[in-house]
């Protein structure tokens, strides 16, 4: 058994999977049939495709579904060549025992490049009696159209609130950790939508303490908390460059972050700071993305973050 919480408590079987359930429904059909056509499994990551296609390769195969299951990552192996043999060598095998085909499941295969795209949409047509591909991908438009025309497309969502909150309680018990309830709320926001997410995130902070409160998660998850980041905002709307600046050192400094974190997460709270009119917050939107974009091309994480916050300072002080 895994030590990794995600993988430990990782659904065995289709219909043990949390939210999703339009997806989870189509796929109890196929589940209970033993028969499905290709599947193509697009959506974010942490929303439960890599796990969809594990669980619905064991209801169909058993105990056994080791034997008729190639699994590869298309980002370690994106090019024609790994598809011309490692692919096609397994797809024109017989299925082991007394199965009717054998699962190709290829993970992140947006990785793939088109080359080797084209000849995984050949091979599908070659061998579609004695094998079955499921692909997943972050973003179903870069998989090119003949092979998303030969699949039968399932599209994840973000899980709700309530479903990954649920499941953090869940795991928590199980692994005997004291969660409160603020532990919980801040490891659903956190998260947005990605269950991966939250559960790594209560098992690093139940290493440090079995304990587990909305500080800790915040301090161990490089995630700062809305209520520093609207002082944040407030200290540029009420006083002034020196005491904003000092507000943003102590932000990146104890909760870790990086300029791209601080970017993205002050982002997802601007809208709540209801202390900031319309306008205002429709221009620091505009600053926060070209600020986030000279931070991934390269440019210094102290002098873009300083500018931003004068930038803030000199608007807010006039509105």
């Amino acid at each position: 058994m895994s030590d990794l919480w995600v993988e430990k408590h990782r659904p065995q079987s289709v219909q043990d999977i949390r939210g999703q359930l339009p997806v989870v429904q189509r796929l109890t059909i196929y589940s209970k049939n033993k028969e499905f056509p290709h599947l193509l499994f697009a959506g974010p990551p942490g929303t439960g495709k890599t796990t969809a296609a594990m669980a619905l390769t064991k209801d169909v195969f058993g105990d056994d579904y080791r034997q008729n299951l190639l699994e590869m990552n298309a980002s370690d192996e994106r090019k024609l060549e790994s598809i011309r043999t490692k692919v096609k060598q397994f797809a024109r095998t017989a299925p082991y025992g007394s199965a009717k085909f054998k699962i190709i499941f290829l993970d992140e295969a947006d990785a793939l490049t088109n080359d080797a795209q084209g000849a995984l949409r050949r091979i599908m047509e070659q061998y579609a009696q004695t094998c079955r591909f499921i692909l997943s991908c972050n973003y179903s438009s870069k998989i090119i159209e003949p092979i998303q025309s030969r699949c039968a497309v399932f599209r994840f969502r973000p899980l709700s609130d309530s479903a990954v909150k649920n499941q953090v309680i869940y795991v928590a018990k199980e692994e005997k950790v004291n969660l409160t309830d603020d532990a919980a709320e801040a490891l659903t926001r956190i998260s947005q939508g990605d269950l991966r997410k939250a559960i790594t995130a209560l098992q690093v902070a139940a290493a440090l303490d079995h304990n587990i409160t909305r500080e800790l998660i915040y301090e161990t998850s490089a995630t700062a908390p809305p209520e520093a980041l609207h002082q944040y905002l407030m200290a540029c709307k009420d006083d002034g460059f020196h005491a904003a600046r000092r507000r943003l050192k102590e932000l990146l400094d104890k909760y870790g972050l990086a300029g791209t974190d601080f970017v993205n997460q002050l982002h997802r709270e601007l809208y709540a700071a209801d202390f900031l009119s319309e306008s205002a917050k429709l221009d620091l939107t505009e600053w926060m993305a070209e600020v986030d974009y000279r931070l991934v091309e390269g440019g210094g994480e102290h002098i873009q973050l300083d500018a931003l916050t004068a930038r803030f300072v000199t608007h807010l002080k006039n509105e």
